[in-house]
């Protein structure tokens, strides 16, 4: 098959989407690529990018990516989102097409994590290329855009709510993430467009089998590998922003300095960095380690290392429509999952037998969660990483999900 991805975000940007471009070519379909320069999640261009003009690369030796100018988010805010947003859609209405013309596609995919208009300039080329529309829906628009605080008035609200309609109107698929997005979607799109097709991992060093042996321990900053052969670590990956209720995990923290060798470990970057690192101070927590953003390629060494995996969200009712991306990380990972979240995420966790659940920001929940699993005896332990393993393989493994992609869209053309 050959399939057109659109995405505001790709390579070397990190998202799921590259490692499902990569399986899909590794599979024998062709895949072309259209989408900005890089910059997020900093707001400022990778290395080896200009801002003008547009710009061709391979990636993993065969696709092809297409790169339209981009205003960078530079330091976020609602300003600069909002300039980064339309230069997608209008460098993309301008650029791509030309870039695809004569061509002939089965299908285009847009992946369509915030902010969905990214699927416009995807639209026009439907029109233009007469082929079938998917759109794999990361996140939900306008309810997440009002439990995020991003946009507050009644009225802005409503007319984003037109645009999403208008652009899922437009799909011919509708491929959502989790299964609690189906209701929320079909609010604004004919629900028989709409299919599940969850995040899968690209599983390739994992797994419960494996040893220690094989990493390489100059790869990690000296200071985190010490900390994590030291201490009983409990590990957060990913983003470090308002949706996450690291206020939740903090406060665990300072409840649990009686754990002398308990260590939470925070992995990676975001707009409440400079919080976290006040409240590491200002409140003594010793027990709290920030490692900062690191290269992916590392962090299934940290995963490999850490006694207990952690996910958090708010308590926002949105947010228990999504499985975090992390999740399926987690499982893949083999090791036990903590999760202080509500709905989806947490059923999964739950019937994989992965690990142990609280409610989003339950603070006290999230202590006996870790404090449950600090007494457990390592048989207790093994059994949970063997089951969250076990479930990934079955539900979340990228290539079987890739295969179940191909059928999907050709079930559907």
């Amino acid at each position: 098959m050959k399939i057109l991805i659109v995405s505001q975000y790709f390579w070397p940007e990190f998202f799921i989407i590259n490692d499902l471009v990569k399986t899909l070519e590794s599979q024998g379909h062709k895949v072309k690529v259209l989408t900005g320069k890089p910059n997020y999640p900093h707001g400022q261009l990778y290395d080896g990018y200009v801002h003008k003009g547009t710009q061709e690369e391979l990636f993993a030796e065969n696709t092809v990516i297409f790169r339209a100018p981009l205003r960078p988010r530079k330091t976020g805010g609602a300003k600069n989102l909002f300039l980064n947003y339309w230069s997608f859609i209008w460098n993309g209405m301008r650029f791509f097409p030309a870039a695809v013309k004569n061509e002939h596609y089965d299908a285009i995919l847009v992946f369509a994590p915030s902010p969905i208009t990214m699927a416009i300039p995807a639209i026009y080329l439907k029109w233009k290329l007469k082929t079938h529309l998917a759109i794999w829906v990361q996140d939900l628009w306008p309810e997440s855009l009002s439990a995020t605080g991003f946009i507050k008035n009644r009225l802005l609200l409503a007319l984003v709510g037109l645009v999403v309609r208008g652009i899922y109107s437009q799909a011919d698929t509708l491929l959502v993430q989790s299964k609690g997005f189906i209701k929320p979607v079909s609010r604004y799109a004919d629900v028989e467009k709409i299919i599940y097709y969850p995040n899968s991992y690209k599983d390739e060093c994992l797994g419960v089998e494996q040893d220690l042996s094989h990493l390489n321990d100059n790869a990690l900053p000296i200071d985190l590998t010490s900390l994590l052969e030291q201490f009983f670590c409990v590990t957060f990956t990913g983003n470090l922003g308002t949706a996450q209720s690291l206020e939740t995990i903090v406060d665990a923290a300072a409840k649990l300095k009686h754990l002398t060798n308990l260590r939470i470990v925070l992995v990676g970057s975001g707009s409440l960095s400079g919080w976290l690192l006040e409240q590491k101070v200002n409140r003594k927590l010793d027990n709290l380690f920030l490692a900062g953003r690191l290269p992916s390629e590392r962090v299934s060494q940290i995963f490999m290392r850490s006694e207990a995996l952690l996910v958090t969200l708010g308590k926002e009712k949105i947010f228990s429509y999504t499985i975090p991306s992390k999740i399926q990380a987690y499982l893949a990972s083999g090791r036990p999952i903590i999760a202080a979240l509500d709905g989806e995420g947490a059923k999964v966790v739950e019937k994989s037998g992965a690990g142990l659940t609280c409610g989003a920001e339950d603070v006290d929940g999230l202590v006996s969660c870790i404090e449950r699993l600090c007494n457990m005896t390592a048989l207790e332990k093994q059994k949970m990483s063997e089951s969250g393993r076990n479930y990934y393989l079955e539900h979340f493994e990228m290539d079987s999900q890739a295969k179940n992609l191909i059928n999907i869209l050709n079930n559907r053309i």
